[in-house]
């Protein structure tokens, strides 16, 4: 497919847009990975002519392009010349016809809109976009999560923008999907044979997935609120990593090969009930506590009023497929833990007879840790011989195999995932963007558990900030004989 040379960004002027698509845009920029053609609209409510904007958009490079913190004076005057802006109001079309004489005959090369407004005006921007004659078979549409709130919404979501766009036409974005690690996950099952022999049934145990945040409400009051962590995480980056790890091996790595084998795993989920809620699964709220040896208020303080949303959540999952039948998937989230990171873990099975039995220290099965952040990396356990003549047995320790990526690809500047996405936004691969019946299966999935917890009468167990959750979370896996990894073991 052809790169576009027009890129049209909706919530120009918010958050998400100054701190990480600008900024990303001009690393793209400074690679020469944008052509001389390319132009950047801004729209948003704000009335701004191009010179603010522009100097709104300078500002936000100032402080949040990274790597080497100074900006080259030509490459930040070439692409502020990149920038103009529109003021559009989603509920008048005459803006976006103003915005389409903006684009003018560029639209012919091709126009890529990014929306990085609230969900609820995905809807009106592709109805304006439609009726501007602006949708058409040289245009795409990128949207960030949530994609609804559960399975009827996201299927009405996913309804208004087919309706100006083909389902080959939309990337919806889950910015975790461009993380080097996250990819790295395809690598390292498919690139190398070590591993894909073991990585079933027959050679896991279970697996953790833990995403895991020292912040708290942070600005997202009105957001959040009624929303809570299995759905604002557990529904879209969650079970993307889940699906990455447990996928069949595609035919190639293609955007429908891909997302056809991670769509299996999504529909694969078991759903919870109201038996299974209270064993399966754990939410929590913060309570007042310490992070970082600083005191911070609890979740209601914080949002002004009691509330039964959660700000943590544990389940255990199951797929109910060959490849995984009876291995748990341990999944963690919650806001206000202890320390900032995301890790998988793939527990591997002991072997099946030890020959040391009985002569000192006992075997530990192997573990894989796969860190995503903050400190990107891998590390293996395994157990080895300690130095000696053994006279009273042989004395066995567990050590690691540990690759830093940040140290092995020193020198290399570690790309931002939205340098990526939006790359590939320009050039049209979807391969890390999300499917309608990605997203669909998720919901699924999800709403079964809210649900769940409806029906079982489940409510939120509180926890002291700066804590690993509710004591009912480590209960769930240790009655499995197994443990949560903390991050610093």
């Amino acid at each position: 497919m052809q790169s576009f040379a027009t890129i049209v960004i909706f919530g120009a002027t918010g958050d998400l847009a100054q701190r990480m698509l600008f900024p990303s845009l001009y690393n793209l920029d400074a690679d020469g990975l944008l052509s001389d053609d390319v132009r950047i609209h801004g729209a948003a409510r704000s009335k701004l002519d191009d010179a603010a904007f522009r100097a709104q958009v300078s500002n936000s490079l100032d402080g949040h392009v990274s790597e080497g913190g100074s900006i080259d004076p030509t490459v930040r005057a070439r692409f502020l010349e990149r920038l103009s802006y529109c003021p559009v109001d989603v509920d008048n079309h005459a803006d976006f016809g103003c915005l389409a004489s903006r684009i003018g005959s560029a639209k012919d090369r091709g126009v890529a809109f990014y929306l990085s407004t609230p969900p609820s005006l995905f809807a009106p921007v592709v109805s304006g976009l439609k009726a501007a004659g602006l949708t058409g078979p040289a245009t795409r549409v990128a949207m960030e999560k949530p994609i609804g709130h559960d399975l009827p919404s996201s299927r009405a979501v996913n309804a208004a923008v087919a309706d100006g766009f083909n389902e080959d036409q939309v990337f919806r974005v889950d910015h975790y999907l461009g993380k080097e690690t996250v990819q790295n996950l395809l690598v390292l099952r498919f690139g190398n044979m070590l591993f894909e022999p073991l990585w079933n049934s027959q050679g896991i145990e279970h697996v953790q997935i833990t995403v895991a945040e020292t912040v708290g409400l942070e600005g997202r009051v009105s957001y959040y609120d009624g929303v809570g962590a299995l759905s604002d995480m557990v529904q879209n980056h969650m079970l993307q990593l889940l699906a990455l790890v447990a996928m069949e091996p595609p035919a190639s790595y293609t955007a429908t090969a891909v997302r056809d084998e991670k769509v299996k795993v999504l529909r694969s989920l078991r759903p919870l009930d109201a038996t299974t809620a209270t064993s399966h699964s754990v939410k929590g709220q913060y309570r007042a506590g310490a992070i970082n040896g600083k005191p911070v208020v609890g979740y209601a303080d914080e949002l002004g009023k009691a509330s039964d949303t959660e700000t943590f959540v544990a389940v255990k999952a199951h797929l109910d497929n060959w490849r995984w039948k009876g291995v748990p998937f341990y999944l963690r989230t919650g806001k206000r833990l202890p320390m900032r990171h995301s890790e998988i873990l793939i527990q591997f099975r002991p072997v099946p007879h030890s020959i040391f039995s009985g002569r000192g220290p006992g075997l530990e099965p192997n573990c894989l840790l796969i860190r995503l952040q903050p400190d990107e990396g891998m590390s293996l356990s395994i157990m080895t011989k300690e130095p000696g003549l053994d006279r009273g047995g042989v004395a066995l320790r567990e050590v690691k195999l540990d690759v830093s990526l940040t140290a092995a690809f020193a020198g290399q500047r570690r790309r931002v995932a939205y340098e990526r996405l939006l790359l590939d936004l320009l050039e049209g691969d979807t391969t890390l963007f999300v499917r309608a019946d990605e997203i669909e299966a998720a919901w699924t999935w999800v709403d079964s558990i809210h649900n769940a917890w409806q029906a079982a009468g489940v409510t939120v167990k509180p926890y002291t900030a700066g804590t690993w959750g509710p004591s009912a979370s480590m209960g769930m896996i240790e009655r499995d004989g197994a443990s949560w990894h903390d991050g610093q073991q």
